[in-house]
């Protein structure tokens, strides 16, 4: 096979590609929404049910499916749960209740927890410790960017034959790229196509493998594991609130259609790829231009775009749709910026042979903090609105923010070891 010069950087992108098809097939709930209430005769607290559903599946999973991911290895294991995430994606097309949606969101929550601990040990694996920013914000851009594409998608589609349809399209495209990912995906030491610079400057930087693995009881009784943890239980409850719940909220408290929805619900999308590519490569801005440490360079990403969160709490107050959707855009650039960064404190503080495991509780903390936010919208979205909510959104991030700046000199000494 022919040498591919910076070959780690088209390995983010083949990481890319596979979250925006992860994301597209989730977000085709949310675009959704309006439609399958009228169709399926869905309240909106049994809608908070089905989006419950995938989060607890999803919550649940994600420790395994890194668990599994480290012991089957990143090709099969990533490119399996693609092949099962599109599956389950494509059978919501069956759904003829809400009870049978939930039951496919539940398995479409199963599949998808992979995405991101595979995700993050890849890069663990190919890039050096100060280029991992980067190359995360890169990958991180597929959430945004999968969630950018699934409105306009998914309502051309469900207007030219139905949502049964959608539902199996967006379901397809991930098979595609699960083939793709078990063809050309290597580790750095296997791949056919590094070169041997490449080869070098990857292993100068990742100390020797050891072949033992950190227990689930060992990772989550280190405080290192629970200064992330914490920070990304509050920050999540923001991205699912986003990601589940614009489309409805400008359909029942903007009176906006599901055309309407489509022009303008990918927005704040667009300005999350932004926030999370810019969050990338703030961390080594700030090591270089203010000599700050690694670890100090992320938590003061993280600060600043936690102030910036400020923003979307503010969204009862605007005057029109649009003003709304503008705020959501700083809330999706912010929040970006956040997931960025802690994702990659996972990286620097775990090594690579536990990082899946340790990213999937992580994952799983922020995901608990999405659930039980998200059944609390369906219990009171109706009775005392939106607004209150998206506040109580900027508050979170704002207390993970002072957590994460309390437990720096316990991230800082283990980033050292790892």
């Amino acid at each position: 096979m022919r040498r591919i010069p910076h070959l780690r950087w088209w390995i983010v992108a083949l990481i890319c590609v596979g979250t925006i098809a992860n994301y597209l097939a989730r977000n085709s709930l949310g675009v959704l929404a309006p439609e399958l209430k009228a169709h399926l005769g869905m309240t909106t607290q049994q809608y908070s049910y089905v989006v419950g559903a995938f989060q607890l599946a999803y919550t649940v999973m994600q420790p395994i499916a890194g668990f599994i991911v480290d012991r089957v290895g990143l090709r099969a294991g990533f490119a399996l749960f693609g092949v099962a995430w599109s599956i389950a994606n494509m059978l919501h097309a069956l759904a003829a209740g809400w009870l049978g949606l939930l039951f496919f969101r539940g398995l479409l929550g199963l599949a998808e927890s992979a995405a991101v601990p595979s995700g993050i040990k890849a890069i663990a694996e190919w890039f050096p410790a100060r280029e991992r920013s980067v190359a995360v914000g890169w990958f991180n851009a597929g959430t945004s960017l999968g969630a950018l594409i699934a409105p306009p998608i998914v309502v051309a589609v469900s207007l030219w034959a139905d949502w049964r349809l959608a539902f199996v399209v967006t379901g397809a495209v991930g098979l595609v790229w699960a083939a793709a990912w078990y063809a050309f995906y290597r580790s750095p030491t296997d791949h056919p196509a590094i070169t041997p610079v490449e080869a070098a400057l990857i292993a100068a930087d990742r100390p020797a493998l050891t072949g033992q693995r950190a227990t689930a009881r060992q990772i989550l009784g280190t405080a290192k594991f629970w200064a992330i943890a914490v920070p990304r239980f509050l920050a999540e409850p923001a991205w699912q609130t986003f990601s589940f719940w614009i489309p409805l909220y400008l359909a029942t408290e903007r009176g906006m259609d599901l055309k309407q929805i489509a022009l303008f619900a990918w927005l704040p999308f667009l300005a999350a790829d932004l926030g999370g590519v810019l969050g990338g490569y703030l961390s080594p801005f700030l090591v270089k231009r203010f000599r700050l440490s690694l670890i100090a360079s992320r938590v003061a990403g993280i600060v600043l775009a936690a102030v910036l969160m400020i923003t979307p709490g503010c969204i009862g107050l605007a005057a029109s749709p649009y003003a709304a959707i503008a705020l959501f855009c700083i809330g999706g650039f912010a929040h970006q910026m956040i997931s960025v960064l802690i994702n990659t404190l996972s990286a620097d503080v775990f090594t690579a042979e536990e990082v899946a495991t340790a990213n999937g509780f992580i994952g799983q903390a922020g995901w608990i903090g999405g659930l039980l936010f998200s059944l609390l919208i369906g219990q009171l979205a109706d009775t005392v609105g939106y607004a209150p909510l998206f506040a109580a959104l900027s508050v979170f991030d704002l207390i993970g923010a002072a957590v994460l700046i309390a437990s720096m000199r316990t991230l800082i000494v283990a980033e050292s070891r790892s």
